[in-house]
């Protein structure tokens, strides 16, 4: 089953899960069977090889899943061992009954014994599931640790034991690390937030058939970032276009010694398809980006009243890349703002709005923060915008209004009145200096072309990922900030 666009907090799925329990007829052990037919089927799509499991059940209708697993994959011809993470006689329930219909046909279910674990190709997790409100207890830590280091490739279900389901952060000391992960009815958050995509590999989904009507279901928390977007944002061009049909942008930035910045925003601006792009930086940076990219209208300013000029002829002014926090650098932060033009706010630009504090938000402006940038924006720290990434993104949009765009892994984009966005490409590779320019750059030239911030800051975000995977093809160490340009025409033309 294909990936659903909305994604959901761990009580909203609650909810269409009551929903399906009350209003549709449908008794909680039927979903638990679903769950385990469900499960398996993706198990053996996913290893087809592996014929000897082995399943780790918890005290909850996670367990009861487990159990219902079992009993299906051992009817399939799968040689199953059951280890119990918890005493069975604990169950209640669907989970009892689970339990009860797989051992009534005379299997046997083990108290946990970590050497148990080597008696299958594969480890199935069905220790915790999205109830885990607090710290995993000690002695389910040692269970989770033990699944972890057991060699063995471990499938998920629901979401990975320890895993908080909505901010995709670890719970306590450790998490299941799965290689795959099956979850039920809808999508949760914490698969895509926070380390959520590093605990829960591959995703699989199965709706267990429980399809409310839209009365009855819940806005998404997030919305995940797809390809479609790409085409709505970018028509084709007719053939009758000429380059000031796609946008004038100018790039502010590049302070003295700092021309790599703005060149790689300047770059990434055309590759996104701007009509003309216009580089404004320290005069001694002139050369250095004029040679290395003849196509890029490279200025040299000293002093603000030059800049007043280029940005009169700016349909979009991004500014930040390589900028600094010198005297003019202020000045000319104040003039692209007082300047009424739709902006991409980037990089020094960010913390000189940090330093300022106070700042009237804009409906016109996109900001791009990482997560150090955005915690001084927030006057917190940077792990604390990670703890809860969500959160993070809410407050700066309720604090700065327009469009605000938070980077790292499973971007994020936000803006008021609208169910923020996430995007789950991208890779490690792309932890390297000037891929933030780059994608102020494409963001500031999608923008002038479909003067949309909601539009280009999503799809920018989507192409530049989209580049940063294809650059990370033969690797992911060693990726540089100007593979990336060369790719994004590429995923833009998709």
């Amino acid at each position: 089953m294909p990936l659903p666009i909305a994604l959901y907090s761990t009580a909203q799925v609650r909810e269409l899960d009551a929903h399906a329990i009350q209003s549709m007829g449908v008794s909680g052990y039927t979903l638990m069977k679903r769950a385990g037919e469900a499960a398996l089927r993706y198990l053996r799509t996913r290893w087809p090889m592996s014929h000897r499991i082995v399943i780790v059940c918890g005290g909850g209708n996670n367990g009861g899943d487990g159990y219902v697993l079992a009993r299906f994959a051992q009817a399939a011809g799968l040689t199953v061992t059951v280890l119990a993470a918890a005493p069975p006689a604990q169950l209640r329930g669907d989970a009892r009954q689970a339990y009860d219909d797989f051992t009534g046909g005379g299997n046997a279910v083990h108290g946990f014994d970590a050497a148990q674990l080597c008696a299958g190709d594969l480890i199935v997790d069905a220790v915790l599931g999205t109830g885990l409100r607090g710290p995993v207890r000690p002695d389910l830590v040692s269970v989770i640790r033990a699944i972890n280091h057991s060699g063995r490739p471990v499938f998920a279900l629901d979401i990975p034991s320890g895993l908080d389901g909505d901010a995709g952060t670890v719970l306590g000391e450790e998490a299941i690390r799965a290689e795959a992960t099956v979850t039920f009815v809808g999508l949760k958050t914490g698969l895509f937030v926070g380390d959520g995509p590093e605990f829960a590999g591959t995703i699989f989904y199965d709706d267990l058939e429980v399809s409310p009507p839209p009365s009855a279901q819940p806005v998404p928390r997030l919305t995940r970032i797809v390809e479609s977007e790409i085409r709505e944002a970018l028509p084709r061009r007719p053939r009758s276009s000429n380059k000031g049909d796609f946008g004038r942008v100018l790039i502010v930035g590049g302070g003295p010694g700092m021309p790599g910045a703005a060149r790689l925003a300047g770059e990434a601006c055309l590759r996104a398809g701007a009509g003309l792009t216009t580089v404004a930086v320290s005069p001694e940076n002139v050369a250095a980006i004029a040679s290395g990219r003849p196509e890029l209208i490279c200025a040299g300013f000293t002093d603000v009243e030059g800049l007043h000029e280029a940005m009169g002829r700016a349909d979009v002014i991004a500014v930040g890349p390589g900028l600094g926090r010198s005297a003019w650098a202020r000045a000319a932060l104040a003039a692209v703002l007082d300047s009424g033009k739709p902006v991409v706010v980037d990089a020094d630009a960010l913390n000189l709005l940090a330093e300022q504090g106070g700042v009237a938000p804009r409906e016109d402006w996109i900001l791009t923060p990482h997560p150090g940038e955005a915690g001084r924006l927030l006057g917190v720290t940077a792990q604390q915008v990670q703890q809860d990434r969500v959160a993070a993104l809410d407050q700066l949009v309720q604090r700065y209004h327009g469009t605000v765009v938070l980077k790292g892994a499973g971007t994020l984009v936000g803006s008021r009145g609208r169910t923020p966005g996430v995007c789950e490409r991208g890779n490690p590779g792309m932890a390297t200096a000037g891929t933030g320019d780059v994608l102020t750059g494409a963001i500031a030239g999608i923008l002038a072309q479909c003067h949309d911030p909601w539009a280009a800051a999503r799809v920018g975000v989507l192409v530049h990922a989209m580049a940063g995977d294809a650059a990370a093809r033969a690797g992911e160490r060693g990726v540089l900030a100007s593979d990336l340009t060369r790719e994004l025409h590429v995923c833009i033309n998709l």
